[in-house]
């Protein structure tokens, strides 16, 4: 028996049994996607308002990227960068340019992106900013979320992401995010950056003080010090603006992107900014066999192009402000924090059942997510206005 005819049981079951149990799924066995609904191997459809963690912002299978992608099946898919593509430098020229940086490293996933700006901003400080060879650190935030590689998780506050994966990487300090005078008590001379989300995705979609980035920007040019914007979850649209730190006018002297940068084709991320800053990368201090791949930079290109017309950051706009109209609305809602159609929900706490909740939504044709108490609405940037309508009132069902 093939395994696009199994029974939903039997798959859940293959993957208990052969699959490492880093996840814990829905009852759900998906089988097929198409803009914001996806079909189970049953046949049934559910509407997506989990967005694939922001990773799904043109939806499931948008025809363009789907176009691209296949179009270079037919030419070439992996050359290394030991060999030039015809694809690597256009992407890198076209996404710098969507987003106004100098210089990109692509890569494949957003913990690797972190990963990669991290090391980057220890070199600067070594050769540039005269931190002694060793001592660089980084800042970061409290309740961060920037991926689960062991050095990324050594700088995690949430206890289920580091428990039994010690010893750590030194050189992080955390900080509570936010919080500007945190800030500039813990920023020395051995300080190399600060790595902040700009909106805190897994936190609960938490958006910062009015006006704090741009003081975080105003104080790392004070001291000397890079300041690393994670925009793996909160870039390409997602909040309202190519950038979410586009919304303060603030440039990053890196950034990180990831998820949505290939639709949810494919793996790909990159690390953007200044080209003096990824300048002190040189051959052989990094490499990735996968990195700037030919197939993953075509549909980058793809992507580029569709945020290129501002459609979607207008989509994510307009929609998103009726998203969290709908939502303020509901019976056992105390909060909604967030920006374009990215939406924390914070739930009373008769109302909140942790994971039993998402599985009630989803008995409803409505997928979502839930972590501490708050749900995550992300739906793709193609959904409608009805189809927003729609899954609110789910909530509202089930909340009720």
């Amino acid at each position: 028996m093939t395994a696009d005819v199994l029974p939903a049981q039997e798959h859940m079951g293959l993957a208990a049994s052969w699959g490492a149990h880093d996840s814990e799924p829905f009852p759900v066995v998906l089988a097929e996607g198409e803009g914001a609904w996806v079909r189970d191997v049953t046949g049934r459809r559910y509407l997506d308002f989990h967005g694939g963690y922001s990773a799904l912002n043109f939806g499931h299978r948008h025809p363009a990227l789907v176009a691209a992608a296949k179009a270079q099946l037919d030419r070439l898919t992996l050359s290394t960068r030991a060999f030039h593509n015809d694809q690597y430098g256009p992407f890198c020229r076209e996404l710098a340019e969507l987003t106004g940086t100098e210089t990109v490293l692509p890569s494949n996933s957003g913990g690797e992106a972190v990963d990669t700006a991290v090391k980057i901003a220890r070199k600067w400080a070594y050769q540039v900013g005269h931190v002694p060879e060793g001592t660089a650190e980084v800042v970061v935030a409290a309740a961060n979320f920037h991926g689960r590689t062991l050095s990324i998780v050594s700088f995690s506050t949430n206890p289920a992401h580091r428990a039994g994966f010690g010893p750590f990487t030194p050189g992080f300090r955390t900080v509570p995010f936010g919080d500007i005078d945190a800030l500039r008590s813990t920023v020395t001379g051995a300080t190399a950056a600060v790595c902040l989300e700009p909106v805190q995705g897994e936190a609960g979609v938490i958006v910062p003080p009015k006006g704090y980035l741009a003081e975080v920007r105003q104080l790392c040019d004070d001291t000397g010090t890079l300041l690393i914007a994670d925009e793996v979850q909160s870039g390409l649209a997602r909040t309202g603006e190519t950038l979410a730190l586009d919304h303060e006018g603030v440039r990053a002297d890196l950034t990180t992107l990831g998820k949505s940068l290939s639709g949810g084709l494919l793996p790909l991320s990159a690390v953007i900014g200044r080209a003096d800053v990824l300048g002190v990368i040189t051959p052989g201090d990094h490499g990735s066999t996968f990195g700037g791949n030919p197939l993953a930079c075509a549909v980058g290109r793809a992507v580029v192009r569709l945020l290129a017309t501002g459609e979607f950051q207008e989509r994510s706009r307009e929609l998103g402000a009726h998203l969290h109209a709908r939502l303020r609305e509901l019976d056992g809602v105390t909060e909604v924090r967030g920006r374009g159609l990215w939406a924390g929900v914070q739930l009373t706490e008769e109302r909140s059942a942790g994971k039993r909740i998402t599985e009630r939504l989803a008995e409803r044709g409505l997928l979502c997510k839930e972590s501490r108490g708050h749900l995550r609405v992300a739906p793709p940037l193609v959904v409608t206005r009805e189809e927003i309508d729609r899954g609110v009132g789910i909530i509202a069902d089930v909340l009720a």
